[in-house]
């Protein structure tokens, strides 16, 4: 998880997607974000700071723009002061408001940046948060290759050279989509969603032993490639071993967990000659039938109870029959 962020460096990626122009570009943007969260300074405008949050980025609608305006100029000058000396990170103008000369004075003297948006101050604020979420979203890495099969996220993991490059690099030719390859990195969204990506130095590369470093989009098209997919399955890589009780009817879900978010696991046992991606195709199926409410192994097992219930029933029922 990114613990910050440069306003330079957020206002370069994002300040076309939110409308952005930099008002004071004598104030350097070497500040730092620290939270995903913003403020609008309804309450503090009228005197209440007891829980302000100077980390918070202060974002102004019409509705402050119009009590600002209403205010005498040594008010309008005490009440900035005060917000510029908790050393905000920054102020944003919305509704492409123009904030007063006085203002825009007193931010320069504190080096606090103002920007100003085209967007309304609720268009802003969702958008605002939905990128700063992002940035600041729980991350980690994992080593294995991602895939998605049948719009299912498929992760393969195991051991250093079992195979999971090889595994994805056929589900690829079969018509599938790269994520990542031995680099995955994960991060959370929301509560419960994990999306994966791959590493920025090796995205849509994987690495073929005896091959060497494939570049799957030159390969195979843009169709054989994905920026991110929402992870929803881990796929375990392992050698089969004698004696092992593997799963075999599937009613016994598994489950592993990632940045505190449960995904369900399979364990794949492997042997030469075994159609891994076959069987990788099955389980995003699978998984398919699930999402839609369906389980086929429990209904199976529901199935057979009733059948050996029945044959129970008719063979008392012959036990009693004497004619």
């Amino acid at each position: 998880m990114a613990n910050r962020i440069t306003l330079a460096d957020f206002f370069s990626q994002h300040g076309k997607t939110l409308s952005l122009e930099h008002l004071n570009q004598q104030v350097s943007l070497e500040r730092s974000l620290t939270t995903a969260q913003l403020n609008r300074p309804g309450l503090e405008l009228v005197g209440y700071w007891d829980f302000f949050v100077p980390e918070r980025i202060q974002v102004f609608g019409n509705k402050e723009i119009a009590f600002l305006d209403s205010l005498p100029d040594d008010d309008l000058y005490d009440m900035m002061t005060r917000l510029f000396e908790m050393d905000v990170p920054s102020i944003i103008f919305a509704n492409n408001l123009d904030p007063k000369q006085m203002i825009l004075g007193r931010a320069d003297e504190y080096g606090i940046p103002v920007f100003r948006s085209e967007l309304s101050a609720t268009d802003f604020m969702g958008k605002m948060n939905e990128l700063l979420s992002s940035e600041f979203a729980p991350t980690t890495n994992i080593h294995g290759s991602m895939v998605d099969v049948y719009g299912i996220g498929l992760l393969f993991t195991g051991r250093s050279g079992i195979g999971k490059s090889e595994v994805a690099l056929d589900l690829v030719e079969r018509g599938h989509r790269l994520v990542a390859d031995d680099v995955v990195k994960i991060r959370r969204e929301g509560t419960h969603v994990l999306i994966g990506c791959g590493h920025e130095l090796l995205e849509h590369h994987l690495e073929v032993r005896g091959v060497g470093i494939v570049d799957v989009r030159r390969l195979f098209g843009i169709r054989s490639i994905r920026v991110q997919k929402r992870l929803e399955v881990m796929v375990e890589l392992a050698e089969w071993q004698e004696g092992v009780d593997y799963e075999r009817l599937g009613i016994e879900e598994e489950y592993t967990t990632i940045l505190d978010v449960d995904i369900p696991l399979v364990r794949l046992p492997i042997f030469p000659g075994k159609n891994i991606t076959v069987i990788s195709e099955v389980i995003a199926l699978n998984q398919l039938v699930k999402i839609y409410g369906e389980n086929p192994a429990r209904e199976f097992q529901s199935h057979l109870m009733e059948k050996i219930k029945e044959q129970s029933e008719l063979r008392e029922y012959l036990s009693r029959d004497f004619e």
